[in-house]
């Protein structure tokens, strides 16, 4: 985001944590999904809504009178102190609508202090999706139908996960908004360690770790990065021993595959 719609998220955070703290987070996060699936699908409205050559007092009233009545008076206000900022592009705008549904959902996750659970069963849901070529293609499918996704979704997840889990996985397979599944739940988990204030490491590794092996990790992770790490641990074969740790771009591969494939292009050169 460019400075104005950066000034944006900054100026319409307050009326989105009032309407956190008096509702339901789980409501306030539907809601604020309802609103970006809105605008997404009616482009004259998304643009008139975030003009930046608009009054913001014109465009707050426009989404009062809009939202007025059908949805919590919390919400209502959030989405209008948004839509009176000045952005500097209408994606801008639902981007940051969105980023605000995923806090909401996952602020009750925090609140029952299970938000590490959530975490964890979106980034296992997303490796399950992504090693499964049928139940990909079916989630994916953009002329697949809707019910149909959701009920998919729902049959593996629920009763098993957290509800908010739940909430996050069909949110990112009904409005996916131009992004692979991967992508989503990437930028969802994202939200939830930029919100924790803390990072995300996926660690490759042929065998699990223990506690104390996670803790050491974590805590070495922290020691370099300056913050908390939660880890993600993914089982691979391939790996045959060692660890391989991405965190956002970075990645640190001291796997025996990787020391092998050294020594095999040392050897060839």
């Amino acid at each position: 985001m460019r400075g104005s719609s950066r000034t944006a998220v900054l100026e319409g955070r307050p009326a989105f944590e009032s309407a956190l703290t008096s509702g339901d987070p789980a409501v306030v996060a539907d809601e604020l999904f309802a609103v970006v699936g809105l605008l997404d699908d009616n482009a004259t409205l998304r643009r008139s809504v975030a003009d930046p050559s608009r009054e913001g007092s014109d465009k707050s009233g426009l989404v009062t009178r809009l939202l007025g009545g059908k949805i919590s008076e919390g919400t209502v206000g959030a989405v209008a102190s948004l839509a009176a900022q000045r952005w500097s592009a209408d994606r801008d705008l639902t981007d940051t609508l969105e980023r605000f549904a995923v806090e909401a959902a996952l602020k009750g996750a925090e609140d029952n202090r299970a938000i590490d659970q959530v975490e964890d069963e979106l980034f296992r849901f997303e490796r399950v999706v992504a090693g499964n070529p049928e139940l990909r293609d079916a989630l994916a499918n953009r002329q697949g139908d809707r019910a149909g996704k959701a009920e998919l979704v729902s049959s593996l997840l629920e009763g098993k996960t957290r509800p908010e889990t739940l909430r996050l996985a069909r949110q990112a397979v009904l409005a996916p908004r131009g992004r692979r599944f991967s992508r989503t739940i990437e930028e969802y988990l994202q939200v939830a360690a930029e919100r924790r204030q803390q990072y995300t490491a996926v660690v490759m590794t042929a065998v699990d770790l223990t506690d104390a092996q996670r803790t050491r990790l974590s805590d070495a992770l922290q020691r370099v990065y300056g913050k908390a790490v939660q880890l993600h641990v993914v089982h691979d074969e391939d790996v045959i021993g060692g660890l391989r740790v991405q965190i956002g771009d970075e990645v640190v591969d001291g796997t025996v595959l990787r020391r092998l494939d050294e020594a095999k292009r040392h050897l060839a050169g």
